[in-house]
């Protein structure tokens, strides 16, 4: 089932031109700017974005000049798990890695305690109503969010069709705090 919801949207995602997904990440980021979670976090771990997602570069860029601490993941494969790395400067301080993924380039940032991250930025294939998140499968974000103290807010960020009625839930799924959509 998760399997098939997976490759809807990323159909759906395909079918989406760049300028379609450019502005949709706008108007979620003003969105996510305007949230009082947002607004009274410090320190907000962004994921950094794939072509498949909502665009999250220039939000990192300007959470950084508005004063706000920021932090990505950086991605253990060998223990398969998340850590948050702290930036000051998003194309200084990150590398393309496994899969073209951007992450911190090791030794240049340091690790963020997750006591100290206040929202936490999360990617997703889909969400539902009740804020249930479908990531790509490998577990990496539901170990992370499983291990965040109560206080850590989590939103996720979504194209509107990436939002569904309801989502197959297993045990070890983690759902968002609230899910910001356009």
């Amino acid at each position: 089932m998760k399997h098939k919801i997976r490759k809807h949207i990323t159909e759906k995602i395909k079918s989406c031109t760049a300028l379609e997904k450019s502005k949709k990440s706008a108007i979620i980021k003003d969105r996510l700017f305007k949230d009082k979670e947002f607004k009274k976090a410090k320190l907000v771990m962004f994921y950094v974005s794939l072509k498949d997602e909502v665009n999250t570069l220039s939000m990192i860029d300007e959470a950084v000049k508005m004063g706000k601490r920021v932090c990505v993941p950086m991605v253990l494969r060998e223990e398969k798990r998340l850590i948050a790395g702290e930036i000051m400067d998003r194309e200084k301080d990150l590398e393309r890695q496994h899969f073209g993924i951007y992450q911190p380039i090791v030794g240049r940032v340091k690790e963020v305690p997750l006591e100290d991250i206040d929202l936490v930025v999360v990617p997703g294939v889909a969400f539902d109503k009740n804020n249930v998140r479908l990531g790509r499968g490998h577990g990496y974000y539901d170990r992370f969010l499983c291990g965040l103290p109560k206080k850590t807010r989590t939103i996720g960020l979504a194209f509107d069709f990436q939002v569904l009625e309801y989502l197959p839930k297993d045990s070890h799924d983690i759902p968002v705090w609230k899910t910001i959509t356009a």
